[in-house]
């Protein structure tokens, strides 16, 4: 991490590879920003040290089965009861959630959207939100949402949470930093970042304009796919994954927070920054990812296998097998068979897919090969093209598939609706 941190704020010590980070997925992670923050041996002692709070963050509800079960306990300088005052609606137009059906425009068929170009004015993490499409229904937690963000200015002050959902967030040009109560993730094209549900945090610009997707989950949590036969290595290694060890600011100054909840804005005002927890243990946190550590695999003799092979994160439904979402990478890689039709095959598929283009060409749609451009199929089909490469070079394209129906939330390419 070659970037200072912001001014006021403390970081955990670390050392070795991984400056700023910890390794691994699903670990049971520790870390303090001050020596002796950090409890040992139990959770929440009569009075902790430097006069903090003990507070549990739950990811899941206390009965989940223990493989499962996610928490972090916190300790902090001010519990999350004091983060928060009277609440007011606010309206964040451009921001969409399920069930969202835009009159008069039909969901059927096959959509492509070019790149959204970055306006003249000052854009947040919040205003610069685009939907793109929604699915299933945010109250009932089932389903997902597409957007594109637009960044040009950092939040000053400004604070928000998603109670709603957890947000993996794919950059394709700038770079951003994500300040949350549990440390800081740095974030540039090539990588992704979780931000899970209930984590309060601020979005910086390092490197701007900054502009990439978002996929809104509503259901289970992402979760790394089953290797089956693959065995115990390639796709996503746990351990290329990493959480930010602990960082605080203790700054009185006039906040803002905005919460998503039930799919609806509100605003609270406080005299603090909320990101004051000091040292923190648990299994419920940020994290990101590098997708260059991402090894793909695919036939060596003939056929196409199909696309979710190319699995990095999956999130259940209720239907054993059948994803609410299956975060997908198509990635450079050898693309060679004996006798097969080697474009993706024609394909009348009950998933639903979004695309979006990091950089390069995706193999499968050319069409949608501008940078940040994306493309919305149920019924798939090859592109008319040559297929004379045997290796796919310079690409990088990501699709959420889901088990849910989107209903695109663009009154025509590009431009979505207000």
């Amino acid at each position: 991490m070659t970037d200072d941190l912001p001014q006021g704020m403390t970081r955990a010590a670390s050392a070795g590879p991984h400056m700023g980070y910890m390794p691994g997925f699903g670990n049971d992670f520790e870390t303090e920003a001050l020596p002796g923050a950090l409890p040992q041996g139990q959770n929440s002692p009569q009075k902790c040290n430097y006069g903090l709070y003990a507070e549990q963050l739950s990811g899941t509800a206390f009965t989940a089965p223990r493989g499962q079960n996610e928490r972090t306990w916190c300790y902090r300088i001010r519990p999350s009861v004091h983060h928060t005052g009277r609440f007011t609606p606010i309206d964040l137009p451009r921001w969409k959630s399920a069930p969202h059906v835009l009159p008069g425009v039909t969901s059927l068929g096959q959509y492509r959207w070019d790149p959204i170009p970055v306006p003249d004015q000052p854009l947040t993490w919040l205003t610069g939100m685009r939907t793109m499409t929604t699915a299933g229904g945010v109250n009932i937690q089932v389903g997902m949402a597409t957007h594109v963000y637009l960044v040009t200015q950092s939040m000053q002050d400004e604070y928000f949470f998603s109670a709603d959902s957890e947000l993996l967030v794919v950059p394709q040009e700038g770079r951003l930093r994500f300040c949350t109560e549990l440390g800081v993730i740095d974030l540039e094209p090539k990588e992704i970042a979780i931000l899970p549900r209930g984590l309060v945090y601020r979005v910086e610009v390092l490197e701007g304009p900054a502009r990439g997707f978002v996929c809104e989950n509503y259901g289970q949590k992402f979760d790394l796919p089953g290797r089956g036969p693959i065995g115990a290595n390639c796709l996503a290694n746990p351990r290329d994954f990493k959480c930010p060890v602990a960082a605080f600011e203790d700054r009185e100054v006039p906040s803002r927070v905005v919460i998503k909840w039930c799919g609806q804005f509100h605003e609270s005002h406080i005299g603090h920054s909320p990101l004051d927890v000091v040292a923190w243990h648990g299994n419920y946190c940020a994290y990101k990812y590098d997708l260059r550590t991402y090894s793909p695999v695919g036939a060596i003799l003939f056929d196409h296998p199909d696309p979710s092979i190319f699995t990095v994160l999956t999130a259940a439904s209720g239907q054993e097998g059948t994803a609410n979402i299956d975060f997908v990478l198509f990635r450079e890689r050898w693309m060679v068979a004996e006798h097969s039709f080697r474009p993706p095959w024609y394909h009348k598929n009950i998933m639903s897919e979004l695309m979006g283009n990091i950089y390069g060409v995706y193999d499968a749609k050319p069409k949608v090969s501008r940078r940040a451009g994306s493309a919305c199929t149920i019924a798939c089909c090859p592109t008319v093209r040559t297929a004379t490469p045997s290796k796919v070079r310079a690409t990088r394209s990501w699709a959420p598939k889901s088990s849910t129906t989107p209903c695109p939330s663009c009154s025509r390419p590009g431009f979505p609706s207000t």
